[in-house]
C-alpha cells in the first residue's frame, strides 16, 4: 500500500491494525478502544485518521499529563468521555525506610508476569507510593499476582483516577540543529557525547527507541520517538521544525530530568 512509504517497515503491523479498526468503526458504527500507545504510535494513529470527518479520535492515559495513552475511535456523531476509556488505577504503598523502589523496578516486576507492555500505561513512583495505570481487563490479574517489587511486599487497591498523584518527573525542552536525523547523530546532540561514543552505545545495545533496542546507527528517527541511553536517561523528539539554509534539521527535543 502506498501509505506504508510514509512509515517504518516495523510499523506496518500497527498501521494495519489501525486501518482495520477504522473499517470496523465505519461499518458497525461502534467505538473501538486500543491498548496503551506510546507517543509515536499515537502520532501514527492521528495521521492515519487525519481530518476524516467520519470519525472522532481521542487519547487518554489516566491523567492529563500521562505519556502512554489509550485511543478511542468512534463515529463522528458520538461523544467520547474519559470514563469511556478502559483504564484502572492501582495504588500501593511501601516502606521507604527499608527499601528504595524506582520506575524500572516496577516495570520489571510487571513484565516478569508475562503481561504485554501495551497493557500498562504510566507508572508513578514516589514518597512510598506506587500507582499503575492498567487496562481494565488485566486489573484483577495484576492485583492478585504482582505481590512484590524488589523485596517489598505489595498490596494493590483500586482508586479513582481523580486520586492520581502528580509525577515528580520533569522534562526540560531544548532546540537545536542537527546535520542528520540518524540515530547516532541524535544521540550525540541530545546527550552531549562524542559521535564515537554514540556509535559504540548503539552497537552495544545501550540505546532504545520507543522501548525497543535499536542497533542500526543509521536508523532514522521520527517525531514522537522516545529514546533511552543507558546511564544517561530518557529523551524524546518533540518536533522536527524544518530545515536551515545549510540543510540542517531544526528540532525540538525534551530530556527527562
Amino acid at each position: 500500500m502506498e501509505i506504508y512509504q510514509h512509515f517504518r517497515k516495523e510499523e506496518q503491523p500497527f498501521i494495519d491494525q489501525v486501518l482495520s479498526w477504522k473499517e470496523l468503526v465505519e461499518k458497525q458504527f461502534l467505538q473501538k478502544s486500543s491498548d496503551f500507545l506510546d507517543p509515536r504510535e499515537q502520532k501514527i494513529f492521528q495521521s492515519l485518521i487525519g481530518n476524516d470527518e467520519q470519525f472522532k479520535l481521542s487519547f487518554f492515559g489516566g491523567t492529563a499529563e500521562t505519556e502512554r495513552k489509550q485511543a478511542i475511535l468512534a463515529p463522528y456523531y458520538e461523544s467520547i468521555e474519559q470514563t469511556d476509556f478502559p483504564i484502572v488505577m492501582l495504588h500501593a504503598v511501601y516502606p521507604t525506610k527499608f527499601i528504595t523502589i524506582e520506575h524500572r523496578d516496577v516495570l520489571g516486576a510487571f513484565l516478569s508476569l508475562g503481561v504485554q507492555r501495551k497493557k500498562l500505561g504510566d507508572i508513578v513512583v514516589g514518597d512510598g507510593i506506587i500507582q499503575l495505570f492498567v487496562s481494565s481487563d488485566i486489573a484483577s490479574f495484576i492485583t492478585f499476582n504482582l505481590t512484590s517489587v524488589k523485596k517489598a511486599t505489595i498490596e494493590w487497591i483500586e482508586k479513582p483516577l481523580e486520586e492520581a498523584i502528580l509525577s515528580s518527573e520533569t522534562w526540560q525542552s531544548h532546540m537545536t540543529f542537527v546535520s542528520s536525523l540518524r540515530l547516532d547523530i541524535m544521540m550525540k546532540e541530545i546527550y552531549g557525547i562524542s559521535r564515537q561514543s554514540a556509535v559504540q552505545a548503539i552497537q552495544k545495545k545501550f540505546v532504545k527507541v520507543n522501548f525497543r533496542i535499536v542497533e542500526d546507527i543509521a536508523f532514522v528517527v521520527e517525531e514522537g520517538d522516545i529514546f533511552s541511553l543507558r546511564g544517561k536517561g530518557r529523551s524524546r523528539l518533540k518536533e522536527i521544525v524544518g530545515a536551515s539554509k545549510k540543510n540542517k534539521a531544526q528540532i525540538n527535543y525534551d530530556i527527562l530530568k
